[in-house]
């Protein structure tokens, strides 16, 4: 696992332009990235770790039933969805609040879900085609690979027209690439060349099982036994994983099949709220992991550039409000009526739902409404 031979990087840790070998058929798209996109990739960085911090503080408080925190992986999120365009249609786990937030995603929906209020969070064609968080680990990777065999009998894409073609995108973790379901669906998208890119995020842990336990060699290696383009990027490097990210959803567009980006990354936090990663990490390897931070490594290379201290003060400010605007309207949240429960199960009405509901209603009822 330790073989970064391959590994595409355009930002050194330290901040610098330092890309790898391997980043060398990536450094044209790199180099039509503007100051300003950069800014504007650090300012959704800034505001996503505005709200996962709050939303921590918000779940210790008793507001919300657990938190999944996206701590420290900012840049593989906001480089590989940034990269996407409006027609293409993401699939998230339930750790990709920064793609939630850059495609639409009201960040108050995301607790409001994680608090039990909703029975998705939002609407996926009103909110950038980001569609809902996935629980059951891996299963997107399913509802990715027959949405993107939908687009090629719907005849959506590969037609030519880059500004109207589709592509789908699904994100996973490390721990998802030992479930029976991602490997079905890397098999069907090989098998029917989706226009896909199956977005891994290697973390290095699955709750409390290390990466090297799960694979023997690096995952993004797998894609060559499923007969389709895998390759491994810094996923603390922004800029890397825009340039990479956007090459292959471009080639799935066109007609060129699915591709695996492995991103490697870290998380900083605990898997949930309700994990203690002290239990089985060291703090050695946390503290190195925090000195590749993506957050400082893209301020130094914007500084470089020529980027103000005044720029970088301004983002913190907005990410602060935003983090001031969640807490305050997810503390004015309301809870369902229990009823809501059985809404929206199935398309029309079911005799068992119905009962359950009646039931409910009568048991309510025998309180006589009393406190």
């Amino acid at each position: 696992m330790a073989d970064t031979t391959d590994l595409i990087r355009m930002i050194g840790t330290d901040g610098t332009w330092a890309p790898t070998p391997a980043a060398e058929e990536y450094l044209d798209a790199a180099g039509a990235v503007t100051t300003e996109q950069l800014v504007g990739f650090l300012g959704d960085m800034v505001r996503c770790r505005a709200f996962d911090v709050e939303a921590g503080h918000l779940q210790r408080q008793g507001h919300l039933a657990l938190w999944v925190p996206s701590y420290g992986q900012e840049a593989a999120q906001i480089g590989s969805g940034r990269a996407a365009r409006a027609q293409d249609s993401i699939f998230p786990a339930y750790r990709e609040h920064a793609v939630a937030m850059v495609r639409g995603v009201d960040p108050v929906s995301i607790l409001s879900l994680l608090r039990g209020g909703t029975l998705g969070g939002w609407v996926p064609s009103e909110r950038g085609n980001f569609h809902l968080y996935t629980l059951v680990i891996g299963s997107q990777t399913l509802h990715a690979t027959g949405y993107a065999m939908g687009a090629q009998f719907d005849g959506t894409t590969a037609t030519g027209d880059p500004a109207t073609d589709e592509a789908v995108m699904v994100y996973f973790g490390d721990g998802a690439t030992s479930q029976g379901d991602t490997n079905e669906a890397l098999i069907f998208a090989a098998s029917y060349q989706t226009p896909q890119v199956f977005l891994l995020q290697n973390n290095h842990w699955a709750i409390s099982v290390p990466v090297e336990r799960q694979s023997r060699a690096p995952l993004y290696r797998r894609a060559a036994g499923f007969g389709m383009p895998g390759v491994q990027v810094d996923g603390n490097d922004v800029l890397a994983m825009y340039a990479v990210t956007g090459t292959y959803l471009d080639r799935a567009r066109a007609g060129g099949g699915p591709a695996l980006i492995e991103a490697l990354t870290y998380r900083i936090g605990a898997h949930t709220s309700a994990d203690d990663p002290t239990k089985y990490r060291t703090e050695t390897e946390l503290a190195s992991w925090t000195e590749r931070d993506p957050l400082t490594r893209l301020r130094s290379y914007l500084t470089g550039r020529g980027v103000g201290q005044d720029v970088f003060d301004g983002l913190e400010q907005e990410g602060a409000q935003l983090a001031a605007d969640v807490r305050r309207r997810t503390l004015q949240l309301t809870d369902p009526e229990p009823a809501s429960m059985f809404a929206h199960v199935y398309s029309e009405p079911h005799p068992l739902l119905t009962a359950q509901a009646a039931w409910l209603a009568d048991y309510e009822a025998s309180f006589g409404g009393t406190e």
